[in-house]
């Protein structure tokens, strides 16, 4: 299935990897942006926090739009994602003013319709767009591992708990049944799995953070 990446796709997912993971790493080394209290930070640390990232909040975002696009492969629809350039540079002034991340680094196009002629419908759109947040919470299961054993290794616990909050924030987020997100287009499609991928990730976020409380 990866062949069916094309070199554009490459770049853009690379492009919003990085952006996105160093939105997440600005708001760990200033939770309050640089409008308010920064304390002084060595390389090492930053360096650390931009890895974390890379791992947990890059990785959630390009298995998120990778899941849209193999599902509309499946269905015998192409799929790109395409990344959004002031998006992208919204998500890291947010992040580095204040320290908010907006993550919408652009979005998995769909042609809706197939080379045989047939459009999408609202079923296949819906599981389309499910697939996304799914695969967020799936995510979240060997991240919620890590907590788990972490044990005497904080270092296992940081990587395992920021694994687990962002991947229930990204599919929170995108549940939301609001104008293009996912849980719009799961709502027309089936109310109770929008309301149970809704609940789940929901919980899961709520309860990442209750964890280290």
């Amino acid at each position: 299935m990866l062949e069916k990446i094309t070199r554009r796709e490459e770049y853009d997912l690379f492009a919003a990897w990085l952006a996105v993971s160093l939105s997440f790493a600005i708001i760990k080394l200033a939770p309050y942006g640089v409008l308010g209290p920064v304390q002084p930070v060595n390389p090492a640390t930053a360096l650390f926090y931009l890895v974390l990232a890379l791992l947990t909040a890059g990785i959630g975002l390009v298995a998120h739009e990778l899941a849209h696009k193999f599902a509309a492969i499946k269905y015998g629809f192409w799929a790109e994602f395409r990344k959004n350039n002031f998006m992208l540079l919204i998500a890291v002034a947010l992040a580095a003013l204040v320290g908010f991340v907006f993550a919408a680094p652009g979005a998995t196009v769909i042609y809706g319709t197939r080379p045989d002629g047939r459009t999408l419908t609202r079923e296949e759109n819906g599981k389309i767009s499910a697939a996304g947040p799914v695969t967020n919470l799936l995510l979240c299961i060997p991240f919620a591992v890590l907590v788990i054993i972490a044990g005497p290794y904080p270092l296992l616990f940081q990587i395992g708990i920021f694994g687990l909050q962002i991947n229930a924030m990204i599919a929170a987020f995108n549940m939301l049944p609001i104008s293009i997100l996912d849980g719009n287009k799961v709502l027309s499609w089936n109310l109770p799995v929008f309301v149970l991928l809704l609940a789940v990730s929901f919980i899961v976020l709520v309860g990442s953070f209750y964890y280290i409380l």
